[in-house]
C-alpha cells in the first residue's frame, strides 16, 4: 500500500514538473486554438475536429476534409462560446488545408503568429490541443525530416506520436510561433512519428476570380469569400452570376459593396440586380439609392451616368406601362447626354441612338448610328440599326440594302450561327428591293449556318422568294417540307395549291386543297382556290359550286370571281 501511494506521489510531481517546464507562451497561445463542428444540408453533424486563429478578427486555418460536403459550421473556443463560420477564403485538397473567417463574438480574438522561419532538423516543436480547461498541456518533439514543395514551403515529419484528437493542431517553434498543421496519418509507423503541413501555405490559400470552377470549393456549401482584389472580385461576380441562385448573387452583391464601399462598379451592379428580382416601390428606391452613390463614389463620372442611362432604357423598354417616378426615355437620354458631356465614347453614342430610336426620333437616331459606324465600334450590330433606322424613314429599298450589305460584310464565310439574324433580315429587304434570287441564297447562306435546324416558318418563306424567282420546282419541295413539319397549318395548302396551279398542275392542286378541308371543312379560301383550279381545268359548273360555297363561308375575296364567271 506504501508503494502504491509512493507511486502516485511520484506520478503527480512529475506531471506537475512537466507543467512547470511548459514555455511561458503556451497558456496564452492554446487559447487561439478551437475546436469546428461541421453540418450537413440536413443540419446534422458532419465532422468534428479541430483549428486555430491566425489573424484577432478571425481568420483561421484547419484540415479541408473537414469541410468537405459542409453546408455550415460552427467553432467553440477554449471558454466555451460558439461561433459561426461565415466565409471559406481557400483551400487545397491535395494538402488538406482550408482558410476560413469565423464571425467572431468580440472586437478580437486571440491569435497565433505565423513563423517567418522554418525551424530545422532536430529543433524541439510543441502541439498544442484544443482543451476548454485552463492549463498549459502539450506535447513536445523534433523535427525529423522536412520536405520542400511549391519552392518555399515545407511538408514536415515529426518524431511525435499524434494522440486522438489533435489533427488540425497548431505545432509552434521554441519561440511560441506556429509554422504547421497536423495532419491525418496512417501506417505503421504512427506509433512515432506524425506529420504536418506549413501553415504559411495554408494561408496562403485564395479565393481567386475563377474559383467556381474550383472543386475543392464546389464541394463545400459555405459561402465563399470575395477575392483580395476589386478587379478580381469583379471578375469572380461576373463568374458567379450564371452560376448562383438570384438569392445568393444579391447576397454577394452585398459582400462586395461592403468590401470594396468605393467601389462605383459594385452600387451598379447591385442596382442592375435589384430591378432583376423585384421591381416594386421599395425595391426601386433601393435601385435609385445604389445609382446615386455610385455617382457619388465614382472617379469616373460619365460610365456611371453611361449605366445609369442602360438601366433606366432598359427598364422603360421592357415595361412602358409601369412607370417609375421620374423614369422615361427622357430621362435616359438625359443621363446619356451628361456621359457623353464628359466624353464622347462611341458606346455611349451608340446608346444615345437606341433611346432616340425608341422616342421614335428615327432623324436623331440615324446621326447617332452614322457617326457609330465610323469609329471601331462599328459591327454588324451598328449597321442593322443604321438600315432599320433607314427603312422606318421611308428610304428606298436600294439604301437599306446597302446598309444590310455593309452588314454582311463584316462577317467571314462561311457564315455561323452568330450571321445568322442578318442573313434573314437581308433576305428580307432583298425581296423588298425585289432581288429574289439574292434573297435566295441568303436563305440558303441561313440554313447552312443553322446546320439545317429551321421550322415550318423558314420553308415558307424560302418558298415565297423561289415564287418570286420562278423556281417552281424548288418553292414545291419547301412548300412539302412546311407541310411535313407543321401538318395543321392551312395557309401552307393554299399555298402549296397556288404553286401547283402556277404550274399547271390543277389535278394536285385539288388534292391538295381537299387535304385542307379534311382538317377544316370551313375553310373558304381552299373553296376559291378549288373554283379557280377548276376554271383552269375547263369545269366552269364546278368551279362556280366552289365559289358558291367560299362566299356561303364568308371569303371576302370570291365576289370578284363569282361576277366574272358565274354570272
Amino acid at each position: 500500500m506504501r508503494k502504491k501511494v509512493f507511486l502516485m506521489l511520484i506520478l503527480c510531481l512529475l506531471a506537475q514538473w512537466s507543467v512547470a517546464q511548459a514555455p511561458k507562451w503556451v497558456e496564452k497561445a492554446k487559447r487561439a486554438v478551437f475546436s469546428v463542428v461541421t453540418y450537413d444540408e440536413n443540419d446534422k453533424i458532419l465532422n468534428t475536429g479541430n483549428g486555430f486563429f491566425v489573424t484577432e478578427d478571425g481568420i483561421a486555418l484547419s484540415d479541408y476534409s473537414l469541410f468537405k460536403g459542409a453546408q455550415r459550421a460552427v467553432v467553440m473556443n477554449s471558454e466555451g462560446t460558439q461561433m459561426p463560420v461565415v466565409s471559406i477564403m481557400g483551400a487545397n485538397d491535395m494538402y488538406d488545408v482550408i482558410k476560413f473567417r469565423v464571425g467572431i463574438t468580440s472586437k478580437k480574438v486571440p491569435a497565433l503568429t505565423l513563423s517567418t522561419v522554418n525551424p530545422a532538423v532536430d529543433a524541439t516543436v510543441y502541439i498544442l490541443p484544443y482543451s476548454t480547461q485552463k492549463d498549459r498541456s502539450y506535447t513536445s518533439g523534433q523535427v525529423k525530416a522536412e520536405d520542400k514543395f511549391s519552392d518555399k514551403y515545407y511538408y514536415y515529419t515529426l518524431n511525435v506520436h499524434l494522440k486522438d484528437k489533435m489533427v488540425s493542431c497548431p505545432v509552434m517553434t521554441e519561440e511560441g510561433q506556429v509554422f504547421a498543421l497536423t495532419q491525418k496519418s496512417s501506417g505503421k509507423d504512427t506509433a512515432t512519428i506524425c506529420y504536418a503541413v506549413d501553415a504559411n501555405f495554408a494561408m496562403a490559400q485564395t479565393v481567386s476570380a475563377f474559383s467556381f470552377s474550383d472543386m475543392s470549393l464546389k464541394n463545400i456549401g459555405i459561402k465563399k469569400a470575395l477575392p483580395d482584389t476589386e478587379e478580381t472580385a469583379l471578375v469572380f461576380l461576373y463568374m458567379a452570376s450564371s452560376q448562383v441562385s438570384p438569392e445568393k448573387y444579391s447576397q454577394l452583391l452585398d459582400d462586395f459593396v461592403a468590401q470594396y464601399p468605393n467601389s462605383a462598379d459594385g452600387y451598379v451592379r447591385r442596382a442592375t440586380q435589384q430591378i432583376y428580382v423585384s421591381q416594386d416601390d421599395a425595391s426601386m428606391a433601393k435601385v435609385v439609392a445604389d445609382l446615386d452613390k455610385a455617382l457619388d463614389v465614382a472617379s469616373k463620372k460619365d460610365d456611371v451616368y453611361y449605366n445609369r442611362a442602360k438601366l433606366i432604357y432598359n427598364y422603360i423598354l421592357g415595361q412602358p406601362e409601369k412607370a417609375y417616378k421620374d423614369w422615361s426615355y427622357d430621362k435616359a437620354l438625359e443621363e446619356i447626354k451628361k456621359a457623353i458631356a464628359i466624353e464622347e465614347l462611341p458606346v455611349y453614342v451608340q446608346l444615345e441612338g437606341d433611346i432616340e430610336f425608341a422616342k421614335q426620333n428615327y432623324a436623331a437616331a440615324l446621326a447617332c448610328y452614322e457617326k457609330v459606324n465610323q469609329t471601331n465600334l462599328v459591327s454588324p450590330a451598328t449597321f442593322f440599326s443604321t438600315a432599320k433606322t433607314k427603312e422606318l424613314m421611308k428610304a428606298p429599298a436600294q439604301e437599306v440594302l446597302a446598309l444590310m450589305d455593309s452588314c454582311m460584310s463584316r462577317f467571314t464565310e462561311p457564315y455561323t450561327t452568330e450571321a445568322a439574324p442578318y442573313l434573314l433580315e437581308r433576305a428580307r429587304v432583298r425581296m423588298d428591293a425585289n432581288q429574289a434570287r439574292g434573297a435566295i441564297l441568303d436563305y440558303d447562306a441561313y440554313y447552312k449556318a443553322v446546320k439545317g435546324n429551321v421550322n415550318d416558318v423558314f420553308y415558307y418563306y424560302r418558298e415565297q422568294a423561289a415564287m418570286k424567282a420562278k423556281q417552281f420546282q424548288r418553292a414545291l419541295d419547301d412548300m412539302a417540307k412546311a407541310i411535313e413539319l407543321n401538318p395543321k397549318e392551312l395557309t401552307y395548302y393554299a399555298e402549296l395549291a397556288v404553286v401547283n396551279m402556277r404550274v399547271g398542275r390543277n389535278e394536285e392542286a385539288l388534292k391538295v386543297l381537299k387535304d385542307a378541308l379534311a382538317i377544316d371543312p370551313k375553310y373558304a379560301e381552299a373553296y376559291r382556290l378549288m373554283g379557280i383550279a377548276q376554271l383552269q381545268m375547263k369545269k366552269k359548273q364546278e368551279a362556280c359550286e366552289s365559289f358558291a360555297k367560299a362566299k356561303e363561308l364568308g371569303d371576302p375575296n370570291v365576289d370578284e370571281l363569282i361576277q366574272k364567271h358565274c354570272k
